[in-house]
């Protein structure tokens, strides 16, 4: 009888512990196919990218190339790059209050009486469970600002030091701090049980309007108690080890295309060792001049550049960095094996933004590039304006094994071929 290996199977010998790769043992018993999972990483850059320097005028597979398309004319064939995509009443207090939004679709962003809802991480999150030692991962280049939300509409905090991150994911703990974390999770437990049965006290002797407003207290208590359950499941499992140098911060904020490419260049150690299958990544204004040479305004007021060529050829160097980050990305996750393709051939790659035109805060046709995930691509595809970005947003849900049909705006899955 042929025997199987766990997907977590390692090598123990003397305190080493080694994650094996994927080998033909791990698939079922009785020669069963076994697939990598689907996992989807989403990348926005917040400030947009020049409108002029990315849309072709060619539809379909002959699209002519554009100086922002260029620098990604190797990967050709492992994206698609869609126009029309938008959602609808991104119009917000503030001009860039669209960021808080990309993820969600929530409609009239920071305007009286909002409400965030769920993101599209967080719902793919909650629906595979404790699959993996981290439910999502929400990375951000300059400050914990992130676009992923939780049901309660509360935003979940980005990790900006790369080096901590690696130490999360990569580096186990010596026993004494094991134990300390126990004892923290199981200290969080007790508050928190505490805490509940102090909130039922208090909702007996509440009227009908305070118990909705409590209603949102217990989702947070239920919320926080099962990460904790989880977190508790997971903290006795060696994490994976890796052949990859822990990376080294870069403190600079002056540096957007370093920390950027650093927070990126986690996304194929991540999906290598399956430890999460939900990714964000938010390129920040860093509210300063960039350090790329030719640049000399600040990166925030050339993305407002009122028509002004020289600013515009600024804009234009700063964003073909973060379009190289990307195309770097591709490339990285194309020379990754695993099973009988690669890891892009299993990872959903959404890289755009919540701002189709930066100059004016327009938050409609939005730059979205799908990458990998099995999807037909080396397109350019120009949908109805004002088709839903929530349409995708299904799509790469249901590629993940995720049973929806709907999610925000959504009028239904987004179809290409």
């Amino acid at each position: 009888m042929k025997t199987s290996l766990n997907r977590r199977s390692v090598l123990r010998a003397a305190g080493i512990t080694v994650a094996l790769p994927w080998l033909e043992a791990m698939n079922p018993a009785f020669g069963a196919s076994f697939a990598p999972p689907q996992r989807s990483v989403f990348i926005c850059t917040a400030l947009g990218l020049h409108p002029k320097s990315l849309w072709p005028k060619t539809m379909g597979r002959d699209y002519e190339v554009t100086p922002y398309l260029k620098l990604l004319e190797e990967h050709r064939e492992d994206f698609t790059l869609f126009s029309g995509l938008q959602h609808e009443d991104q119009t917000g207090r503030q001009p860039h209050d669209s960021e808080m939004t990309f993820l969600t679709a929530a409609r009239k962003p920071g305007m009286g009486g909002f409400r965030n809802t769920i993101s599209i991480d967080q719902l793919a999150a909650s629906q595979l469970g404790s699959v993996t030692r981290f439910p999502s991962i929400n990375m951000g280049t300059m400050k914990s600002q992130s676009q992923s939300y939780t049901s309660g509409g509360v935003m979940i905090p980005a990790a900006t030091s790369p080096s901590k991150l690696f130490a999360e994911l990569f580096l186990n703990g010596s026993p004494a701090d094991l134990q300390a974390q126990k004892r923290k999770l199981d200290d969080g437990k007790s508050i928190l049980d505490e805490l509940g049965s102090q909130a039922k006290l208090l909702r007996r002797k509440s009227s009908v309007s305070d118990n909705h407003l409590l209603d949102d207290y217990f989702d947070s208590i239920r919320t926080a108690e099962k990460n904790i359950t989880v977190a508790q499941s997971w903290i006795d499992k060696p994490k994976p080890e890796i052949e990859a140098s822990p990376p080294r911060d870069i403190p600079t904020t002056a540096d957007i295309i370093g920390r950027a490419q650093l927070l990126i260049d986690l996304v194929p150690l991540i999906s290598q060792t399956d430890s999460t299958r939900v990714v964000t990544i938010m390129i920040q204004d860093h509210y300063v001049v960039p350090s790329i040479e030719g640049v000399i305004g600040n990166h925030h007021n050339l993305s407002h550049h009122g028509q002004d060529p020289r600013k515009i050829e600024q804009l234009q160097l700063i964003e073909s960095k973060i379009v190289e980050c990307f195309g770097r990305l591709l490339g990285k996750m194309k020379s990754k094996q695993e099973a009988d393709g690669t890891l892009l051939d299993r990872t959903s790659i959404l890289f755009g933004s919540n701002l189709g035109n930066a100059n004016a805060h327009h938050a409609n046709n939005l730059p979205i590039f799908l990458a990998g995930g099995g999807f037909p691509h080396g397109q350019y595809i120009a949908k109805e304006k004002g088709t839903p970005l929530c349409n995708l947003f299904v799509t790469m849900l249901q590629r993940m094994g995720i049973e929806v049909d709907a999610f925000s705006q959504s009028t239904g899955a987004l179809s290409w071929s």
